[in-house]
């Protein structure tokens, strides 16, 4: 199970922050900074795989962002690092070679991203044209309820 998944650039600003398991917000905005502060000090010959507190943690790096997943430890690492990849993907194909600021300008789009591809902190859909029709059926039906 995913407990949380965050999006954070290299001077430690979290992105975007989805959280599974509730914790208050204090205690959130510690795990950013320490969830932060292990993947950008690790050597980067070491595996993207971290030991924290009785989870462990999925991380990769995309040019000057980490996407970082919490997971139980008898989860497989491999299957998570490999749904990172598919996000980014997922995130190139909506908005056409995704930087930084796509996601801090449409946010609510990438949380919809994040919704059609994780479930109550589950994998849902791996098939990368279904999650982005779905999310072109969402658009549709937004802009027609705008007008």
């Amino acid at each position: 199970m995913i407990h949380f998944v965050l999006l954070q650039n290299r001077q430690g600003k979290t992105r975007l922050a989805k959280w599974y398991t509730p914790y208050p917000t204090d205690e959130k905005r510690q795990i950013e900074v320490d969830i932060h502060r292990m993947v950008t000090t690790r050597d980067q010959k070491f595996t993207n795989f971290i030991e924290w507190s009785n989870y462990k943690i999925v991380y990769r790096r995309y040019a000057g962002l980490f996407f970082s997943l919490c997971i139980d430890t008898n989860d497989n690492e491999l299957a998570y690092l490999e749904s990172i990849h598919l996000f980014v993907e997922l995130l190139d194909s909506f908005f056409g070679n995704v930087c930084e600021l796509d996601l801090v300008f449409n946010f609510h789009k990438v949380l919809t991203l994040v919704d059609e591809f994780y479930l109550a902190g589950e994998i849902q859909e791996t098939a990368k044209p279904v999650i982005l029709m779905r999310i072109d059926e969402f658009e549709r039906l937004e802009a027609k309820s705008k007008n």
